[in-house]
């Protein structure tokens, strides 16, 4: 019989977490579960008791015995853990906002992962990772850590090479939507395909091949993407406006794009209706927040003991669920093929081997064995380098808070052009997200002292948006 195990969810009071509770259960065959803990921070008390109690209830429903804990303490949350899973949001739905609304009143893209927003929340969350990977190293060295808080592939490198935490695995819900929308138009079971993903966490490709070896990217590229079928662009990611991609480009390179891969290909048409979003007061975070309150109310009913169809609407479903999956693997050795942030080691042979990428990769006992790629088209070679160098840029300013790697990370950024709106949104962030970025202390200060128009601006754009909330 196997050894009972431990289960630390940090962001035990997220939206997700009935996701990740049904996971389990429907794993439970798999998973010797004994304890079950739920962390969260002061801010996230009330939540966390809800979702909490919920937990319980789903837990009971299913006949099972199960301990869940709920605590503000993650030290004593983490003793003897086996497997730590990450969801939390630092600063939490308030600094999304940010993230979006700042950089669009200066007509950048603002958004969770990609562009001014998606750095800033690398800043605020790869200090805390590495906090927690500190008490992991004393209080239950042998554990797994599991992170899906985004973005998954720099906190996961971050993890690894600032925390030499090497039995650490970052997880995403997209390659999962590309998976069902292939099944869907070729009208085949995913037992009967095989997928290769590789590329960054939100910023990778793929190709299908069928059970007898015959490869189906071709038709999938014309069963998406040719003029006739734009109907079919849409991957079901409830947080990405689908404007179809250009069939060409996707012809010529060959290989299926991301869904994210829009602010990119298509930055142009994407910043023009993130930007009618911020003026129609309709940013993400904030049509997400009118969500998770329903959400909570839903969750509040002592009859609910089941996952309710609303939280597919909350943008990142399957995270939680790939988690599951992900767990009960390591735990049985079953060799199953995951798309995961992992480390390279020659996955992808354009980029650094010991860098982290998003591949598939075989889950063992021992973690993820990447399964090979190959050499990327020059069209997404150079794209890929630029966004890796990126990445690496904006973890050393996380990790150090270096005001100049910071500007760097944003000169480099293809969606933030380099000049004077850059550094003021790069300045206005940072006194934005003062509260949660220390490491910046001593610039935020230089900020508020020499910059008064800086400190104006965000009081009054904030004011503005939360007068309309």
């Amino acid at each position: 019989m196997q050894n009972k195990i431990k289960i630390v969810t940090i962001g035990g009071g997220s939206s997700y977490t009935p996701e990740l509770i049904e996971g389990l259960i429907l794993r439970k065959d798999r998973l010797p579960i004994a304890e079950l803990w739920l962390v969260d921070i002061a801010d996230g008390t009330e939540k966390m008791e809800i979702v909490g109690n919920m937990a319980k209830r789903m837990i009971a429903a299913a006949g099972l015995d199960w301990q869940v804990h709920l605590t503000l303490d993650r030290k004593a949350a983490l003793k003897d853990a086996d497997y730590v899973t990450t969801q939390f949001r630092v600063g939490l739905l308030d600094a999304r906002l940010k993230d979006e609304v700042i950089p669009l009143a200066n007509g950048l893209l603002g958004q969770e992962t990609n562009g001014a927003g998606g750095l800033f929340k690398a800043f605020r969350t790869i200090p805390v990772i590495l906090e927690i990977i500190d008490d992991m190293r004393v209080l239950c060295p042998n554990a797994w850590l599991v992170d899906f808080t985004n973005p998954a592939g720099m906190v996961t490198e971050a993890a690894i090479k600032y925390g030499q935490w090497e039995k650490t695995v970052g997880l995403c819900n997209v390659p999962f939507s590309h998976i069902t929308q292939a099944c869907e138009l070729l009208v085949t079971p995913e037992a009967e395909l095989n997928f290769k993903f590789a590329g960054l966490n939100h910023f990778h490709w793929h190709r299908v091949w069928d059970n007898k070896g015959n490869e189906r990217t071709a038709e999938l590229i014309d069963k998406i993407y040719a003029p006739e079928q734009r109907d079919r662009s849409d991957e079901g990611l409830k947080n990405i406006h689908q404007i179809p991609f250009h069939y060409e480009q996707v012809k010529h390179l060959g290989i299926l794009p991301c869904g994210y891969h829009r602010y990119y290909y298509l930055q142009e048409p994407m910043l023009a209706h993130a930007v009618e979003e911020f003026r129609q007061y309709e940013t993400r975070a904030e049509v997400v927040k009118k969500t998770e309150k329903r959400l909570f109310e839903l969750y509040k009913d002592v009859n609910l003991n089941y996952k309710p169809e609303e939280l597919s609407q909350r943008g990142g479903a399957h995270y939680s669920d790939a988690a599951c999956d992900l767990i009960a693997a390591i735990q049985n050795n079953t060799g199953k093929q995951m798309v995961v942030s992992t480390r390279n080691n020659g996955a992808i042979a354009d980029l650094p081997f010991d860098c982290i990428v998003e591949v598939t990769a075989a889950i063992t006992a021992h973690g993820p064995e990447p399964l090979r790629w190959g050499a990327l088209p020059p069209a997404a070679r150079g794209m890929i380098q630029l966004m890796k160098a990126m990445e690496e840029t904006t973890i050393e300013a996380a990790v150090t808070g270096d005001y100049g790697a910071a500007l760097h990370a944003f000169t480099i950024n293809p969606l933030i052009p380099a000049g004077d709106t850059a550094i003021k949104v790069l300045d206005s962030l940072l006194y934005a997200h003062k509260a949660y970025l220390p490491k910046f202390a001593e610039k935020i200060a230089q900020i508020e002292r020499d910059k008064p128009e800086i400190v104006a601006f965000v009081d009054q754009l904030l004011a503005d948006r939360e007068a309309h909330a």
